[in-house]
């Protein structure tokens, strides 16, 4: 399967909040996005774990 699913980690407090799916095929980069963590009560950069 091309679909493999990834973890999104905070890059602020290190606390992994999101899961999601993305297409290794087409996105061989790491996937960056900006959603809300909890713990921070703020919208911080989320990136894929390793």
């Amino acid at each position: 399967m091309a679909r493999d699913g990834i973890t999104l980690r905070c890059t602020e407090c290190k606390m992994e909040n999101y899961i999601t799916k993305k297409n290794k095929k087409n996105q061989t980069e790491k996937l960056e996005m900006k959603k809300f963590c909890p713990k921070e009560n703020k919208h911080t950069m989320h990136k894929e774990k390793k």
